[in-house]
């Protein structure tokens, strides 16, 4: 299989991305792309060679746009820009985050609207294609002129500073550059500014989040099924004939996927059988799980636009002009990654809330806590207690980022976006959510097996077979978070939920 990808600015999908972040895909320019640079940076060139005054190509930044620049120093300019705004902290991104902030940075600069040269895209290209990750802190970024702070760390090792990991070691950027084989370069007019005035931080995170908040989506589909059946739930609430007409796309959808899994099943009800109605955390299954399904649509659809998008300042347009705007302000990604962590918080909660409904003996018909010998065994009941903190931790974490601003570059720069914030805190809800939802898989497979001689659904089966080839019953006390992190490993695999 031919593991390159084709970048022209204009058709990178949410797939694509992850073949490159996550599988080692390597990339090429299209030669339309290629054209398109071309062009630009011959109009940067005679800006410069006619001593036009232009923001961003012989002027100073930010508030300092009014101070003029003189040819002779403006390589020293982009320098200066690149090291001057290397001011992030915290932990590093992510191995897979990295490429996917460097793959979206190349696609935006490949549709030919940021003045960059050939040259110095290229040594981005096989920076990526050779392995050579900058370490970029997550933490310094107000997401509006760009994402000024972690892409200037991007840019460090590609004119010899910084730190980068190659073959798994951390080393400075200049040794990681030679290590592969790549020359550094001396950044010249506009180039500085074109590699860090962009939304790729936030919309690398935000469209790793949003690919695996899709996969959590069809987990917690399953594990809710697998609760319904250690509670002997009643399925006519997931009748489509009530969802369809309500229409909501998700609540069909998560109705459908339940019926479809638990279709066989001897341990469901009907209404009237054990009892007349379910509490709302199975009733309202479809109805709760499938409104984060469309906020997390909603979310998809604004990563995968900006993926293609130019968020560059200024502007130069295929027609010759350059012109100064407000691209880089990440508000539309702000606002759908604060959206995104409130939906996979929602998930998390009603399943925190279900594995209470598993270990509660006063809430079903099962032994307390799941276990034969309550008192000498406490069983499943600190499992409740470690979700409902990670659940809690997620109602913090939800408050939006996006609500916020605060003035920077002498006011000049006036409302801010937050949006990187956002797509980080939303990794951190999903993180927590995966925890949570793992452990309510692991209940409801120990629930289940205080039920014998019934037949599971025919989804449920499956997965409660994939989770018991590693995970046993657990008959007396265990270390459990073992087990949990089993449980955890197991459903992050794509091969859970590929039958789905």
């Amino acid at each position: 299989m031919d593991k390159k990808i084709i970048i022209n600015g204009r058709d990178l999908g949410l797939r694509e991305v992850i073949q490159v972040a996550r599988e080692g895909y390597e990339i090429e320019l299209s030669q339309d792309a290629i054209r398109n640079i071309e062009f630009s940076r011959g109009i940067v060139k005679k800006i410069i060679e006619e001593e036009h005054t232009v923001y961003g190509i012989n002027t100073g930044f930010g508030k300092f746009s009014d101070v003029k620049i003189s040819q002779e120093d403006c390589n020293t300019l982009q320098r200066n820009l690149i090291i001057s705004h290397a001011c992030g902290c915290g932990p590093i991104l992510q191995r897979d985050e990295t490429r996917a902030v460097m793959l979206l940075r190349i696609n935006a600069l490949s549709k030919g609207y940021s003045g960059i040269s050939l040259n110095t895209l290229n040594v981005l290209i096989d920076m990526l294609n050779r392995g050579v990750h900058p370490s970029i802190p997550e933490k310094g970024s107000l997401g509006a002129s760009g994402d000024l702070a972690p892409l200037s760390h991007m840019v460090l090792p590609m004119i010899g500073e910084g730190e980068a990991e190659y073959k798994g070691r951390i080393m400075s950027g200049e040794e990681a550059m030679i290590e592969a084989g790549i020359e550094t370069i001396t950044l010249s007019y506009k180039e500085g500014l074109a590699l860090i005035n962009g939304t790729q931080v936030m919309t690398a995170i935000g469209a790793l989040v949003v690919y695996d908040a899709i996969k959590l989506t069809k987990i917690s589909d399953l594990s809710a099924a697998l609760t319904v059946e250690a509670l002997r739930g009643i399925t006519d609430a997931f009748d489509l004939r009530v969802h369809s007409i309500r229409n909501h796309k998700g609540q069909i959808k998560t109705a459908e996927n339940l019926l479809a899994l638990l279709k066989g099943s001897e341990f469901t009800t009907k209404q009237g059988e054990l009892r007349v109605q379910d509490a709302y955390t199975l009733r309202c299954i479809p109805q709760i799980h499938g409104a984060s399904k469309d906020a997390i649509e909603y979310a998809k659809e604004k990563i995968e636009i900006e993926i293609n998008s130019v968020t560059d300042n200024p502007i130069v347009t295929l027609e010759g002009d350059v012109i100064s705007g407000g691209n880089f302000h990440g508000q539309p990604i702000a606002l759908a990654m604060d959206f995104l962590g409130i939906a996979v918080a929602e998930m998390a909660n009603v399943s925190e809330r279900r594995l209470e409904r598993l270990v509660n003996y006063q809430l079903n018909d099962l032994p307390p806590f799941l276990t034969r010998e309550g008192g000498l065994n406490s069983g499943f009941m600190i499992t409740q207690y470690a979700a409902a903190s990670l659940v809690s931790e997620n109602k913090i974490l939800a408050h939006p980022a996006s609500v916020d601003s605060i003035p920077s570059s002498a006011n000049q720069e006036d409302h801010v976006s937050m949006g990187t914030i956002a797509a980080v805190k939303s990794r951190k809800i999903l993180d927590n959510a995966f925890r949570v939802i793992a452990t309510e898989i692991f209940a409801a497979c120990q629930a289940i097996d205080f039920r014998k001689e019934e037949r599971l659904g025919e989804g449920t089966c499956i997965a409660y077979n994939k989770i018991r080839e590693n995970v046993k019953f657990i008959d007396k006390d265990v270390i459990m978070y073992k087990e949990i992190d089993k449980c955890f490993e197991i459903i992050k695999q794509d091969s859970f939920i590929d039958f789905m």
